[in-house]
């Protein structure tokens, strides 16, 4: 049966993403899924603007715009694998975790999680993320304790072939289903895309060498 609500955000998962350019050509890969356990909320607003052409005295054709989404995530608290990893927050010889400016480029990532449904969870995966750093605050004890949190903003913007996400359906496979967590879920029109850009590149490579 079709699920006919979702509640409920769970196992959060992130997958370094690694893009490679050549000739051009940009394919990505993604190590394998991280949980991230602690997960409160997550609020992604969707950005893109419709533009509107007018004819005849009417709205005659509108154009729509998918830039992809931005928002929050909210955690009980940010992991050290995530602050290492994403954040690229450095572990130095007493355990500490030091920050610095000096990286020239955010960490991309995929994020997948899941909601819960009154049938089965709808999992999703956002493929081409960054997370800003967060804010640092608390708050003193007072009689009755209330936990704080960390909020990460989150972009995830279109890969450059277009990719944005993916969610389970009704119709979705269980192998797919069951695997959504060992590794990220590729469409088989980009997979294949992937693949001609990566066999292309492996040969320019092979050809170079033979000219070298």
């Amino acid at each position: 049966m079709a699920n006919k609500v979702l509640y409920n955000l769970k196992n959060v998962h992130v997958a370094v993403q690694t893009e490679t350019t050549t000739d051009n050509e940009t394919t990505y890969s993604y190590g394998t899924p991280q949980s991230i356990p602690g997960a409160v909320s997550l609020s992604l607003d969707a950005e893109g603007d419709s533009s509107p052409f007018y004819a005849d005295g009417i709205v005659y054709y509108r154009a729509f715009a998918n830039n992809g989404y931005s928002g929050d995530l909210e955690m009980a608290l940010i992991t050290d694998w995530f602050r290492e990893n994403i954040l690229q927050e450095a572990q130095d010889a007493n355990g500490v975790l030091v920050e610095t400016n000096n990286h020239s480029s955010d960490v991309k990532f995929a994020l997948l999680f899941e909601f819960d449904g009154d049938e089965k969870c709808i999992r999703h995966v956002l493929y081409n993320c960054t997370a800003s750093r967060p804010s640092i605050a608390s708050q003193t004890k007072e009689e009755s304790i209330e936990p704080g949190t960390e909020t990460l903003s989150i972009t995830a913007d279109p890969r450059t072939d277009g990719l944005v996400k993916a969610r389970t359906g009704d119709n979705t496979s269980t192998d797919t289903y069951n695997n959504w967590y060992t590794a990220v879920y590729i469409p088989a029109e980009a997979a294949a895309n992937n693949a001609v850009k990566t066999e292309a590149a492996n040969a320019t490579k092979a050809k170079t060498k033979e000219t070298v």
